[in-house]
């Protein structure tokens, strides 16, 4: 299968080509856990969670990682102003952060590295790029020199100009200029570490770049994350690989839009950040899900209640016909796991650039079709088979929590003699039997 999608660094459709055959290796920027996850910070995970599932089924082994940023000035904060540890306030939001992606049936990564467990080799990273005078020390604290790299702004398309006024820029006057970054910084409160520069603890850009060369021991298929990461985050980390190994880090690089609330931007001076647990509780874990999928991934999202509603409807759908179509598949004795070529439309719309929302549209019509075999006098056993084992492998690949019925023995029975029943124009026991099944949670 040939599949293609949007380069955030060439900025354009590209077919994508592994480094290794059937293999990919994939890294996503993980939170800074000083807090609960929001709803937004949700929108990178799932879609990746997706795409992952995705190569999965199309028959590629995928190495998933994505790390926990857990040295932070404001995790030291929170600590110092709790009285606890760093570690204390790091492994509660770590925890909240992985019960969420339980709930919101999020596979779990091949390996979720903590900044923490890379220092040594964090250090060790930054000497060679002050070897290879691409950074230098300035009372202890260490920075990259921007003007070595002279593609700077490849992948935010950023240029000094901007820069002069750009928010997201440090200030600093050990700067030699203030386009520079950090690379470890001094610190005289919370966690630190000796090295040769100063007593201190790294500078964010440096802990991805180090943990992905210590795990994937070379560059890597995807990089992603939110949109917001693409300066200065991933820019940084591009400069870095550059001076290091005379690379990209990536090959592609991929980066979600923005969630708005109601058409305004989530923040906490606006009052309106949803925090993913409350979403889960109020909406339901798959309603959050679908949201967050059905839509072009590169595009913001307008979380309103008709997005909701229209998504629950979504799921409504799905969720009704599967369950009839496994009674039907079970009284028939057939088996409930199978394949269908029936997913192929499916796959082929994920792998035009991930077209989530004509995927999902895709998966309507197959609960259209699905629902009119059910509902013909003849059942078409072939029909049903290849409706349902595509329906059912959609909703893994969707991350879904949808469930067929699942019948013992009794329950078939049951089921057989209702239809049978209903067939004979035989209203008293059909009605009998029907109010059984309903009790029962079946039908």
């Amino acid at each position: 299968m040939e599949i293609k999608f949007y380069n955030s660094l060439t900025k354009k459709i590209e077919t994508f080509k592994p480094i290794k055959e059937n293999e990919i290796s994939i890294y996503v920027c993980g939170p800074t856990v000083y807090n609960e996850p929001h709803i937004g910070n949700m929108r990178p995970v799932i879609f990746f969670d997706t795409i992952r599932k995705f190569f999965e089924t199309v028959g590629y082994k995928v190495t998933y990682v994505s790390n926990f940023t857990d040295v932070d000035d404001k995790i030291i904060t929170k600590a110092i102003n709790e009285g606890v540890d760093e570690k204390t306030i790091s492994t509660r939001y770590i925890n909240a952060y992985l019960d969420c992606l339980n709930k919101l049936n999020v596979e779990p990564a091949s390996l979720n590295p903590k900044a923490t467990e890379y220092i040594p080799s964090m250090i060790d990273y930054i000497q060679n790029l002050i070897n290879k005078g691409y950074a230098y020390i300035e009372d202890g604290e260490v920075f990259f020199d921007v003007s070595k790299i002279s593609d700077y702004g490849c992948l935010s398309n950023i240029d000094k100009e901007s820069l002069r006024t750009n928010a997201r820029i440090a200030e600093n006057v050990k700067k030699h200029s203030q386009y520079d970054f950090l690379l470890w910084k001094k610190t005289t409160e919370g966690i630190k570490w000796n090295t040769p520069f100063c007593d201190g603890r790294p500078g964010w850009h440096t802990e991805c770049c180090v943990m992905i060369d210590t795990i994937f021991k070379g560059p890597i298929d995807i990089h992603g994350g939110g949109s917001d990461l693409k300066f200065p985050h991933h820019e940084n980390e591009i400069a870095q690989a550059e001076a290091t190994h005379n690379n990209h880090l990536a090959n592609y690089w991929f980066h979600t839009a923005m969630m708005n609330i109601n058409g305004e931007k989530m923040s906490k001076s606006l009052g309106n950040v949803i925090l993913t647990k409350d979403a889960i509780k109020e909406y339901g874990a798959d309603t959050v899900r679908l949201v967050l999928l059905n839509n072009q991934y590169r595009q913001s999202i307008n979380f309103t209640d008709k997005t909701v509603s229209d998504n629950q409807l979504i799921l409504s759908k799905i969720s009704n016909c599967i369950k009839q179509m496994s009674l039907k598949m079970q009284i028939n004795n057939l088996d409930l796991q199978g394949n269908s070529k029936k997913i192929e439309p499916f796959l082929n719309f994920l792998a035009n650039d991930f077209n989530l929302p004509n995927a999902i549209t895709y998966t309507l019509d197959l609960v259209k079709g699905g629902n009119q075999i059910i509902r013909n006098k003849e059942l078409n056993l072939d029909e049903l088979k290849e409706v349902f084992y595509a329906l059912m492998k959609i909703i893994y690949i969707l991350g879904l929590s949808i469930k067929p019925t699942i019948l013992d023995k009794e329950d078939k029975e049951l089921l057989s003699n209702y239809e049978e029943a209903k067939k004979e124009k035989n209203f008293a026991e059909s009605d009998r039997i029907r109010k059984i099944l309903i009790d029962k949670n079946i039908l």
